[in-house]
């Protein structure tokens, strides 16, 4: 019997006790929450073994969940958050389905009214389990004690087997505290009858080979599934011994170092003008745990026309969901790629390389531009040249959702493995101070960097109180063009600058982060930038930058929706 049943001396246990039990079993060391009335016993439990668990009050549940969410990013385990009934649980929707899509291993617990209570429109109850449904791999409600054993045990073993995805498990107040014999305790899931992926046969690896020995412009695109699978390193051997240029999407920009001479660029909407373009040149193209979402492919009626497509993934579904493909391999690429790799030939592909950096130079403009803007005031891309120049070699940086998101994206050194956290399926803004905070307890060592606009930091502001209990040496830059940038630059290209309801009237927020204790400074001008920034990044506790940018400035390249990705906008 383990340490914490002996402890009891009672041969009757309760939910909650059961409940601790499987979580020091899982090893899990941090939860995000927000307590309440419905799930207070087990609050009430967790307190008990405060120095096994460390739980982090968030303000606001939907920080817990997006905390989750950065915590699971960066550590490689399970990101758990609670929260209570009704309103405590709808607060993890956003969180939910932004995890769901970027494939996030997140275990949502929530507390429920008594049994019952249920479907009587109670006091804070409500059908959690019917409102997740789509956006969780699993859901369940537990109405009685002895079921939330095998329940815990089933969400832990279905988020990380398969497709990584968020679960769901809605305990009743009752089944909570009801006592229940050490016998009715005892359970064993059969992890025999939970489905797992199936591997590709011999037939698909020796097809897939031919085709990329014989490719004489092959392309690389790999995505999010890759970091999850942990094969950063299988990646790395397979496009070196076969030359192949790589470009990433958006979540799998932290796969390989940005600096690698195989690394062609981000994919995408915003991506680089090379990578794009020539998409539609290759002759074969091998997309790795990436599902060829539209911000990617453009108009899928003239994407990679010219391309054989062979598609490496672990969730069935995807395979030519978006795109035909012609050669499919299922499974985990951490597995499959060694297999490939070892039957590649050894080849060159410098001349199909080298059309990759000849055609980058017709965004150099760009580059300089945003690296060394003829303007006045501060430009996104010149902050992350000062970024680059004085962040940690490892890094990671949080990023929100907006014109920032994208800037940092391209011009951000990505040196290190785990590196990026950001809201890519969904675009949630308000996600990255949360996700900072989760970023910080998932790997404590590392400087952890927060961009974040004047938009998106006023939906989860309030989290500030939460870097302020605890402490969090999180840097802190917020760029404010006073507009909803993003929105803002399509009303300009493609609205004709009709600004409707753009325009931010922003507080003070240097006082907003004075008053949480943070240090806190606002750069206005070019000359003191480079030095602010250094500052910032080397404060040893929470440091807070504003910076104020052009209200005007657009983030180029770009692929306007519905445009084939060689139809590319430099201006």
């Amino acid at each position: 019997m383990d340490v914490l049943l002996t402890k009891f001396k009672s041969v009757l246990l309760r939910g909650y006790n059961i409940l601790v039990k499987h979580i020091l079993d899982e090893g899990v060391e941090y939860i995000f929450g927000y307590p309440g009335g419905a799930i207070m016993p087990i609050y009430d439990s967790i307190h008990s073994y405060s120095e096994q668990i460390f739980h982090i009050l968030t303000r606001h549940e939907q920080g817990a969940i997006h905390a989750a969410q950065g915590y699971a990013r960066v550590s490689k385990k399970i990101g758990v958050c609670m929260a209570t009934s009704g309103p405590g649980a709808t607060n993890f929707i956003t969180g939910l389905a932004d995890a769901f899509t970027d494939s996030t291993p997140v275990l949502c617990i929530c507390g429920q009214v008594d049994s019952h209570f249920l479907g009587k429109n109670s006091f804070q109850e409500t059908n959690i389990i019917d409102i997740s449904f789509y956006i969780t791999k699993w859901n369940a409600q537990v109405l009685l004690g002895q079921d939330l054993g095998i329940s815990l045990q089933k969400a832990f073993y279905i988020i990380n087997h398969g497709r990584i995805s968020p679960v769901l498990i809605d305990i009743t107040k009752d089944a909570q505290i009801n006592k229940i014999s050490k016998e009715e305790a005892q359970y064993k899931v059969e992890y025999y009858k939970i489905s797992r992926y199936c591997l590709s046969t011999y037939a698909s690896y020796i097809s897939y080979i031919e085709l990329l020995n014989s490719a004489k412009k092959p392309l690389v695109l790999v995505g999010h599934g890759v970091g999850l699978a942990k094969a950063e390193e299988e990646l790395k051997n397979f496009i070196e011994k076969a030359d192949l240029p790589v470009a990433n999407t958006l979540l799998g920009i932290d796969l390989i170092d940005s600096t690698h001479p195989l690394f062609i660029g981000l994919l995408g909407m915003h991506g680089a003008f090379s990578t794009n373009l020539l998409t539609n040149q290759c002759d074969l193209l091998i997309a790795i745990g990436m599902r060829f979402d539209d911000r990617v492919t453009g108009d899928i009626y003239r994407y990679a026309h010219l391309a054989k497509v062979i598609h490496i993934d672990i969730d069935p579904c995807e395979i030519s969901k978006h795109i035909d493909c012609h050669i499919s391999i299922l499974g985990n690429c951490k597995e499959s790629l060694p297999l490939i790799t070892e039957r590649l030939r050894k080849t060159t592909k410098k001349v199909w390389i080298d059309t990759f950096y000849n055609t980058k130079k017709c965004e150099e403009k760009i580059i300089i531009r945003d690296f060394n803007p003829e303007i006045d005031g501060p430009s996104m891309g010149e902050v992350i040249k000062y970024l680059n120049a004085y962040k940690d070699k490892d890094a990671v940086l949080a990023t929100d959702v907006g014109q920032h998101q994208m800037s940092t994206s391209r011009y951000f050194y990505f040196s290190y493995r785990k590196s990026k956290v950001t809201s890519g399926g969904l675009g949630s803004m308000g996600f990255s101070i949360p996700a900072a905070i989760g970023a910080q307890f998932g790997s404590k060592e590392r400087q952890i960097i927060c961009i974040v606009g004047d938009g998106g930091i006023q939906m989860t502001i309030q989290e500030l109180g939460t870097i302020m209990q605890n402490k969090l040496p999180i840097k802190i830059i917020l760029f404010n063009n006073s507009f909803l940038g993003m929105v803002r630059q399509w009303q300009e290209l493609f609205f004709e600058r009709r600004y409707a309801f753009t325009k931010l009237l922003n507080p003070d927020f240097i006082q907003i982060a004075k008053s949480y204790d943070i240090e806190s400074k606002k750069a206005l001008e070019r000359l003191s930038l480079k030095q602010e920034v250094k500052e910032t990044l080397v404060y040893t506790s929470t440091s807070f930058l504003e910076i104020v940018v052009e209200k005007e400035d657009n983030v180029f390249p770009m692929i306007t929706t519905g445009a084939s990705v060689d139809e590319v906008r430099l201006i």
